[in-house]
Order: C-alpha cells, then structure tokens, then sequence
C-alpha cells in the first residue's frame, strides 16, 4: 500500500469561456473543499487513509465536473453535495463502486 490507501483528484481545471471543463461557475472548488471537510469530518483523513486534492485538467472535460480516485482509477462525475456524499459514504467509507455516478473509462 502506498502513503494513502485512497487518493482523489477533483478536477479544478478553467478553460476559456465556451468550452467545457470542471470548474465552471466555481462548482469544482466547492467540490473539493466539501469533500475535504466531510472525509476529515468521517475521520478518514491523513497518512494510511485518504487524501483528497485539487487537480488540473484530467481530460476528460466533456464529461465533468470530474473525480478520479486511486488506486482503483474510479472515475466519477456528480451533480451536487448528495453525490459526494454518496462517494464519501459508499466508496471512500465502505468500497464500494458509486455505478450511477461512474463515467465510462473509454
């Protein structure tokens, strides 16, 4: 196992005015903020367990707001404060894959 047992990168990436990307109207900020405090909330933070962090672009801007967790390489996208909870429950607490919320990997 590496330093964290979870690592999610969420998308905080701006593109120019027209284009899609994940940080559009400041949603992805929010997102990363939130999920920061509800795992520290969870106690789930820190060495051995999971670390959350803001990233560039992940290329996958069509399909965003974007979040990839490692080492399973789950991409997620989401709608609002319930989905990330969803994550943080079921994935990041329990194991278990969110499939409603699952972007397909090709």
């Amino acid at each position: 196992m590496g330093y964290y047992q979870r690592h999610v990168f969420v998308c905080t990436n701006s593109r120019e005015p027209g284009k899609d990307c994940c940080a559009a109207d400041g949603a992805a900020d929010d997102a990363r903020g939130y999920l920061k405090d509800r795992v520290r909330e969870q106690g789930m933070n820190g060495a051995g367990q999971v670390r959350v962090s803001g990233s560039g672009c992940l290329g996958r801007c069509a399909d965003g707001p974007v979040i990839v967790i490692y080492p399973e390489a789950t991409w997620y996208t989401y709608v609002d404060r319930d989905d990330l909870d969803e994550i943080v429950d079921r994935h990041l607490g329990g194991g278990e894959i969110v499939s409603r919320l699952l972007i397909d990997p090709d």
